[in-house]
């Protein structure tokens, strides 16, 4: 059944420079490992920057069989399924079928980055980089596993389309990929079908809305340096160093605000570290512009001990500095949260008719409509705010000194105590909003 909604015309959406447009969101996304990470743990964590008034849910699969001959439907095309699925979470812009950011249950952890390069992002849909995200966690059981995936299907179908629900012109954009695991990372660049790929294990890296790779490049489409040459961007001469060969003159900075952050960290970083590095606005890592805000967080803490859950913190909510992060642990029987996932419209979405988007529903969920009152009493800067903000932070406190007990602790995990665990944040902080 289809939930009623209202729907909104197009006129009183978004308006937009088109300078403005030229430039892709500066989301940042991050990994840290052991030792520069507390404890023989991997830490995730991305920022999500999207159109401000994009609503961003966060929904669970679970691991699925399909019938041979399946096809899976992705927010523009179809292709085919595979026989199996893992289950994931995910955090994504309502209107479309992938994720911005999402693990699955083997603790693969992806997010995704619109990037712009001298090769201009083709709007003929086919894969959004956010389609590609997805399918790498259904797919891919190790972060290697992942990028094999992703970077299959963009040889043979391809990459572009609208990454905005807007009808009046086509945002398209490169993608750039953070792949993370217990034991490893990949960051995966691509233009147009050509990719290049860096392997991490050690240290830590940020990646943002530029391409990033130089000239340590550990996997590559075998016509990526033929296809540089072709287009006279690379003498065939020297070394090849990827982001100065498909950057964009005026584009080839480094991810400054987001590297800084990180790096300059002397402790070692934690989930802490990590949600402190999300919420800092004055370095520009949390945006909140006249056109973006960041829409939705995640971090996630992977231990190297196999033994350990992988937890995963999402906020469901914009801007992290004003959320909070609740916990989410994959066991058997997750319970789902509907409070935290928008209104479906099946085949009535004007994302899923053409032309596209000629209405803009409402696509606020309850999680999302609670907190915008929240939102609201704190921008006030008033009493009221400050000591909503106190409690909003002990809430969250009380989550994460409750997962480093499970991190810490002798006694083994109890799958039926977690599987409501995500659900149950969600409907606290509803009920502490109301």
């Amino acid at each position: 059944m289809v939930q009623e909604s209202t729907f909104k015309t197009r006129e009183s959406a978004w308006t937009w420079e088109s300078t403005t447009m030229a430039v892709a969101p500066p989301s940042y996304c991050f990994v840290a490992f052991p030792p520069r990470a507390k404890d023989g743990l991997v830490v995730f964590g991305k920022n999500s920057a999207r159109p401000r008034d994009e609503v961003q849910e966060v929904m669970y699969f679970s691991a699925a069989d399909h019938e041979p001959g399946s096809k899976v439907e992705c927010t523009y095309i179809s292709i085919d399924q595979v026989p199996r699925t893992h289950a994931i979470v995910i955090s994504r812009p309502a209107w479309l079928w992938g994720a911005e950011m999402g693990a699955n249950e083997h603790g693969v952890c992806i997010a995704n980055e619109a990037t712009n390069a001298r090769e201009p992002a083709a709007e003929t849909e086919a894969f959004l980089g956010m389609d590609l995200v997805r399918l790498g966690l259904e797919r891919g059981t190790t972060a290697k596993e992942a990028l094999d995936v992703i970077v299959a299907l963009l040889e043979e179908h391809g990459q572009g389309g609208n990454y905005y629900e807007d009808a009046d012109s086509c945002h398209s954009f490169q993608s750039a990929y953070l792949i993370v695991d217990r034991e490893e990372a990949w960051v995966l660049e691509t233009v147009g079908k050509y990719w290049a790929a860096e392997q991490i294990a050690e240290g830590v890296k940020c990646i943002c809305n530029q391409l990033s790779l130089t000239t340590k490049i550990d996997a590559e489409h075998p016509e990526l340096r033929s296809y540089a040459q072709s287009q006279g961007w690379w003498t065939g001469e020297g070394e090849f160093n990827f982001s100065k060969v498909f950057s964009s003159a005026e584009d080839h900075l480094d991810c400054c605000a987001g590297k800084d952050s990180i790096e300059k960290k002397e402790e070692s970083i934690t989930v802490q570290t990590m949600i402190d590095i999300l919420r800092d606005k004055a370095s520009g890592v949390c945006i909140d512009s006249e056109s973006f805000l960041t829409t939705a967080s995640v971090v996630s803490v992977l231990p190297q001990n196999r033994s350990l859950p992988c937890i995963h913190y999402f906020t469901g909510t914009p801007d992290p500095s004003r959320s909070i992060f609740k916990p989410f642990i994959f066991v058997d029987d997750v319970k789902l949260v509907p409070k935290a996932q928008s209104p479906c419209f099946g085949d009535n979405d004007p994302a899923k008719k053409e032309p596209r988007f000629l209405e803009k529903p409402d696509r606020r969920h309850e999680l999302y409509k609670a907190h915008e009152w929240a939102r609201a009493v704190i921008e006030s800067d008033q009493e009221q705010g400050r000591q909503l903000r106190k409690t909003m932070l002990e809430l969250e406190k009380q989550g994460l000194e409750a997962m480093e007990e499970i991190l810490t602790g002798s006694d083994p995990l109890d799958p039926t105590e977690v599987g409501d665990l995500f659900y149950d944040c969600v409907d606290t902080e509803i009920k502490f909003f109301k």
